[in-house]
């Protein structure tokens, strides 16, 4: 799993698979050869792209088949933060809250925040759209909001782990699990300008309201970290923080963990922690993007986190990433049928 059931026993957050955040992706948008003048295809110069992905239709057992549908969960409040001057606070926000869903139906409001009001947990700001269609079908809509392109709907999930394989000592089987797997994906372009930088911080959220107060459920930045280095009795707690107080909840306990698991240094070991403390997916845009510099739907962080939780014992899975991605926005690839 990336942040797939990454709250405590390996549940959903929740307990509700709508509410799981799986994966953050953010990536420099490609500059589109084709002419087209349609929404899905292109130029975009200095444009990048942020994704969040939820709603898993993939669980580990003992959890049951999915009970509830592919939608998002109606009325949580589904974020991405951007950090823009280093302090790990949001300057920048986009909130996404959801209708009912009737009918096979079911639409979004996107709100855009920016200083004080990007750091309210609720929904502020400048609203973009408030009526976006979200896709089951397979059928991209894109939303063109000013200058920011807007998707929601359900997708390929792109994560690709053997996890059979580390779950037995780390003899790689070759078998993907989570292939054919679905995902409900955010996906927006939006200008740089827009997001400061050249060197902006990334972590995204998803809160629920419990008697009237919005409650943070689930939250990340990097990828394969809560799962699996949380033990049961933290997860939870973890996904209840902010990134700001990662440093002092979480650089002590990791870098024991990294001491035990891959036989670092205490100098090593903290080094080692820093580079997902504070959980924000840090991002350069004047350099490629793949992780840890942003990330890309092909990086293979299953194989990566290993390697950092190990200090480089355990060989890459050796898995190739998912064949039905897209080169141009939504990116995902479309739903798999099976699910």
């Amino acid at each position: 799993m990336s942040n797939h059931f990454s709250a405590d026993k390996l549940k959903f957050p929740g307990d509700d698979r709508r509410l799981d955040l799986t994966d953050v992706f953010v990536f420099q948008a490609p500059a589109s050869q084709e002419h087209h003048h349609t929404l899905l295809h292109r130029h975009h110069p200095g444009t990048t792209v942020l994704i969040m992905d939820s709603n898993p239709t993939s669980a580990p057992p003992p959890i049951p088949a999915p009970v509830t549908g592919p939608e998002f969960y109606p009325g949580a409040v589904y974020r991405i933060n951007i950090d823009t001057d280093g302090d790990n606070h949001a300057d920048v926000a986009f909130t996404f809250v959801f209708s009912d869903y009737r009918n096979g139906k079911q639409t979004g409001t996107a709100k855009y925040a920016t200083g004080a009001q990007a750091r309210q947990p609720e929904p502020a700001g400048e609203a973009l759209s408030t009526d976006i269609p979200v896709s089951f079908d397979g059928t991209a809509q894109p939303v063109q909001a000013g200058r920011i392109r807007l998707f929601a709907g359900l997708r390929s999930d792109p994560f690709f782990a053997d996890v059979e394989g580390a779950l037995h000592g780390f003899v790689w089987t070759g078998h993907d699990d989570f292939a054919d797997n679905n995902v409900d994906s955010i996906v927006l372009e939006v200008p740089d300008d827009m997001l400061g930088g050249p060197v902006i911080g990334v972590w995204a959220s998803i809160s629920r309201r419990s008697n009237g107060v919005l409650e943070q459920l689930d939250r990340g930045g990097n990828p394969t970290i809560n799962p699996f280095i949380n033990p049961d009795g933290e997860k939870n707690l973890f996904n209840s923080r902010q990134p700001a107080d990662d440093v002092a909840n979480y650089l002590e306990p990791w870098s024991a963990i990294l001491q035990n698991a891959g036989g670092y240094t205490p100098e090593q070991a903290k080094a080692a922690a820093l580079q997902v403390l504070p959980d924000i997916l840090h991002y350069d845009r004047t350099k490629p993007a793949t992780y840890p510099n942003g990330r890309i739907l092909t990086d293979d962080v299953y194989s990566l986190r290993f390697d950092w939780l190990t200090n480089g014992k355990v060989p890459p899975s050796g898995l190739k990433p998912h064949d039905n991605l897209l080169a141009h926005f939504p990116y995902l690839g479309p739903p798999n049928p099976s699910h």
